[in-house]
C-alpha cells in the first residue's frame, strides 16, 4: 500500500483516542474493584500464615481482584513495618502478586468486543440506577471493563489499513529481534506504568495478525521488566522495608526475564499445545486468530513458572536485598520522626488508606505514651533537663499529627462511601484527641514540675503513692483507647469507658488524701496541696481525652449496626 493511501489523521485519532478509552476504562475498572475489595483483601494479607506457597496464592489473589501488584507490595511493606510479617514471608506474596498481574490479559483476550456497548451500558445502568453501594461499584467494573473492550475495538479498526503497509510491517520484523522488543515493551510499561496495558496493546496488535508469539512472549518480559519501575518510584523517600520489597519485586522479575530469554522458543511451543487452534486459516489471518490468546497464556504461564522456580529461594533471596539494603545507622535519624503508614499509593483505595491511618495513630501514640510514662517521675522528683527532654518530645507528636492531618484530607478527597466518611471523620477527632493529650503533658504537666523545683516543694511518700497509682490508671485507659482506635476495637473502647468509675473512684481518694494533709503540720504545705491537686486535675483530664478516643470507636460501630 502507498503512503498516500493511508489515512494518516483518522488512523492517528482512532489509535490514540481508542487508547485513552482503554487506559480510562482499566482505570475505572481497577478504582471500582479497589473500592468494592479493598477491606477484604486487606484482611486476607493480614491473615497470612508463614507458608510460602500460600502467601504467593494470596500474593496473586489480593492482585488479580485489586488489579494491582503494585497496591499489593505496598501493603506488604505496611504489615512488615507492623512486624506482622517478615521480609522472607512477604517475599513470596510479592511473587504471586506477578501471576495476579496477568489476570487483566486474560480477561482481555476473550476479545468480546461485541459485548462492550452492552457492558458499558449494564454497568452505566448500575452506577446511576442503583442506590445500593455494592452494585455500585461492580457496575463501575463491569463499565470499566466494557469501556477497555471498546478501546481495544477503536485501536483495531485504526490499525487495519497498517496491514498492508510496508514500512509498517518491516518495523514489526525488526520486533523478532527479542532484545529489542524486550526493551520497547519495557520502556513503555515504564512509561505508562501498567504492564496490563502493554499486554493490552500487544493483544490489540496481535489481532490484526501484526505479530507472531515469540515477539508477543518477549514483549510480555519487558512489560515484566517495565513494571518494576512502578515498584521504585514508589518506594523513593519510604522507609527501608519499601525500598527491600520494591527491590525483591526488580530482582525476581529481571532474574525470570534473564532465565527464561534463552527459551522464548520452547515456551512458545508448550503455550501452542494449549492454547487452541485454528487450522482451518492460514496466514495472516490464523495469526491473527490464535496468537492473541497464545500471547495472555504465555503470560500467565511465564510468572507461574517463574514463582514456582524461584519459592524455594524466598529466604536466600530475602537476605540478598538486605544486604544490598541495609540498615541505616542509628544516628542518621535519631532525632528524625517520619510517618511510617502514610502511603500515597493507597489513597485510590480509601478502606486500605484509612486503615493505615489507624496504624499511623497507633506509631503518634507510641510518643504520647513515652511521654506519659516519663512525666510523673520527673514531676516528682525529675530536674529540669529531664522535664525539658519530656517537653521536646511533643514535636514528634505535633509533626505526626499534621502528616496524619494531611493525609486524611487526600483521602476525604477521594470518592467515599458514608461509611468511610463517618470513620474518617473518627479518625481526625481520635487524632486530634491524642495531639491533645501530648500539649496538656508538655504545656501543663511539664510546667507543674518546674513549679516543684523552684518552689522547693517535697512530694511525701504517700502522696507519691497515691499519684502514681491515679497514674497508671490513666496510663492503662490510654494504652486501651490506642489499642481500640489502632484496632478499631470495640471491646478495647468499651473497657475505657468502664473506666469512668474507677477513675473517678481514685480521683476522689486522691483528693480526700490532699484534703487530709493541707491540715497537717507540714512544711510548704500550701504549694504542695496545689501543685498535687493541680496534677490530679490535668490526670483526669487526659483521661478525659482517652474516653473521647474510645467513644469514637463505639459510635462508629453502633451506626454501622444501626
Amino acid at each position: 500500500m502507498d503512503e498516500s493511501m493511508v489515512d494518516w489523521w483518522t488512523m492517528s485519532v482512532g489509535l490514540f483516542g481508542g487508547l485513552a478509552l482503554f487506559l480510562y476504562g482499566m482505570e475505572q475498572m481497577a478504582t471500582a474493584l479497589k473500592a468494592a475489595a479493598g477491606e477484604r483483601m486487606k484482611d486476607i494479607l493480614a491473615r497470612l500464615t508463614t507458608n510460602r506457597f500460600m502467601g504467593a496464592l494470596t500474593g496473586a489473589f489480593v492482585t488479580a481482584v485489586i488489579n494491582s501488584s503494585s497496591i499489593t507490595t505496598v501493603l506488604v511493606v505496611g504489615f512488615i513495618s507492623a512486624g506482622l510479617l517478615s521480609l522472607s514471608q512477604s517475599v513470596g506474596i510479592i511473587m504471586g502478586a506477578n501471576i495476579g498481574s496477568t489476570v487483566t490479559a486474560q480477561l482481555i483476550a476473550f476479545q468480546l468486543d461485541n459485548m462492550a456497548l452492552l457492558m458499558i451500558g449494564f454497568g452505566f445502568m448500575l452506577l446511576v440506577a442503583v442506590k445500593r453501594e455494592a452494585a455500585r461499584h461492580y457496575g463501575g467494573m463491569i463499565m470499566g471493563l466494557g469501556l477497555v473492550f471498546l478501546g481495544m475495538t477503536l485501536m483495531s479498526e485504526a490499525m487495519a489499513p497498517l496491514r498492508d503497509y510496508a514500512p509498517f510491517l518491516d518495523f514489526m520484523a525488526t520486533l523478532r529481534n527479542p532484545v529489542l522488543a524486550i526493551l520497547i515493551a519495557a520502556l513503555f510499561t515504564g512509561l505508562i506504568q501498567s504492564s496490563a496495558a502493554t499486554m493490552g496493546i500487544a493483544i490489540v496488535m496481535a489481532s490484526q495478525g501484526f505479530m507472531d508469539l515469540e515477539t508477543g512472549i518477549a514483549l510480555a518480559f519487558g512489560a515484566n521488566i517495565g513494571t518494576c519501575v512502578t515498584a521504585m518510584l514508589a518506594s523513593i523517600g519510604k522507609p527501608r522495608e519499601a525500598v527491600r520489597a520494591a527491590l525483591v519485586h526488580v530482582i525476581f522479575n529481571i532474574a525470570g526475564v534473564l532465565v527464561w530469554f534463552g527459551f522464548i522458543g520452547h515456551l512458545a511451543e508448550w503455550v501452542q499445545l494449549i492454547s487452541p487452534t485454528r487450522p482451518d486459516l492460514t496466514g495472516q489471518a490464523r495469526l491473527a486468530a490464535e496468537v492473541p490468546r497464545q500471547i495472555a497464556n504465555a503470560h500467565t504461564l511465564f510468572n507461574i513458572a517463574n514463582t514456582l522456580l524461584f519459592i524455594g529461594l524466598t529466604s536466600q533471596l530475602a537476605r540478598l536485598v538486605q544486604w544490598l539494603v541495609p540498615d541505616k545507622p542509628a544516628s542518621e535519624d535519631a532525632f528524625i520522626v517520619r510517618p511510617r503508614y502514610l502511603d500515597e499509593e493507597l489513597l485510590t483505595t480509601p478502606s486500605l488508606a484509612l486503615d493505615r491511618v489507624r496504624l499511623e495513630i497507633l506509631h503518634m501514640g507510641d510518643s504520647v505514651r513515652e511521654m506519659m510514662q516519663s512525666i510523673m517521675p520527673a514531676i516528682l522528683g525529675g530536674n529540669r533537663q529531664t522535664l525539658r527532654e519530656i517537653e521536646l518530645m511533643d514535636n514528634d507528636v505535633d509533626s505526626l499529627h499534621a502528616e496524619i492531618v494531611s493525609y486524611l484530607g487526600k483521602i476525604s478527597r477521594q470518592s467515599l462511601t458514608e461509611h468511610q466518611t463517618r470513620e474518617l471523620m473518627s479518625l481526625l477527632a481520635a487524632a486530634n484527641d491524642l495531639e491533645n493529650i501530648g500539649d496538656l503533658i508538655e504545656t501543663n504537666l511539664v510546667v507543674l514540675g518546674r513549679e516543684r523545683i523552684d518552689q522547693g516543694v517535697s512530694v511525701s511518700e504517700p502522696t507519691r503513692e497515691v499519684l502514681l497509682n491515679f497514674h497508671r490508671a490513666v496510663s492503662r485507659a490510654l494504652g486501651a483507647a490506642l489499642q481500640a482506635v489502632a484496632q478499631n476495637n470495640e471491646i478495647a473502647a468499651r473497657t475505657v469507658t468502664a473506666m469512668k468509675s474507677e477513675i473517678s473512684a481514685i480521683a476522689d481518694s486522691a483528693a480526700a488524701h490532699e484534703a487530709r494533709r493541707l491540715v497537717a503540720e507540714e512544711p510548704k504545705r500550701i504549694p504542695a496541696y496545689t501543685l498535687e491537686i493541680d496534677i490530679i486535675e490535668k490526670l483526669q483530664r487526659i483521661y478525659y481525652f482517652a474516653k473521647r478516643m474510645a467513644k469514637t470507636v463505639e459510635t462508629d460501630t453502633a451506626t454501622d449496626n444501626a
